[in-house]
């Protein structure tokens, strides 16, 4: 006997992190910036799921792992509007949006090709120089990029 169904039941989460809410094109990326691709813990990902204020999202379910908070908010850079839920004992104990930092270090690549961060073994620097439009400047030849020059190192 078959049934129709409105909504495919996932197991919740006893302990871990769903981060939800996350642009669909943005998706993936948010998969690599956590290196989830070689992480042994359960992971559950939707693509194209349906939402009411989006359109359509994203989500990222992770058992049995924690990110400090600055790795977590890194994914504001590329998912703005993605909201983190810490998950302990099947309750969900702290839900928060990510919020971009002030500085980035070593995540994204400088646009300019002349700038030492391109041509030497370096960490780059980056300063939010504004969060909307997103524009960083970096700190060794000062360029300033926006969201649609940015690329993930």
């Amino acid at each position: 006997m078959k049934k129709n169904k409105k909504e495919l039941a996932v197991a919740a989460l006893e302990n871990g992190i769903v981060i939800d809410h996350i642009p669909t094109d943005a998706l993936f990326q948010v998969v690599d910036l956590l290196g989830l691709r070689t992480v042994t813990n359960n992971v559950t990902i939707g693509f194209n799921l349906d939402s009411s204020e989006m359109g359509k999202k994203g989500i990222i379910k992770i058992a049995d792992i924690e990110y400090p908070e600055d790795v977590l908010n890194r994914i504001a850079l590329i998912a703005p509007t993605a909201v983190v839920n810490i998950i302990k004992n099947y309750d969900v104990v702290a839900k928060r949006p990510v919020s971009l930092p002030d500085t980035l270090l070593n995540l994204v690549k400088c646009p300019n090709p002349k700038c030492i961060t391109n041509n030497e073994p370096m960490r780059t620097h980056f300063e939010v120089v504004s969060y909307r439009p997103l524009s960083l400047k970096c700190h060794f030849c000062e360029c300033v990029a926006s969201a649609a020059e940015i690329t993930l190192k």
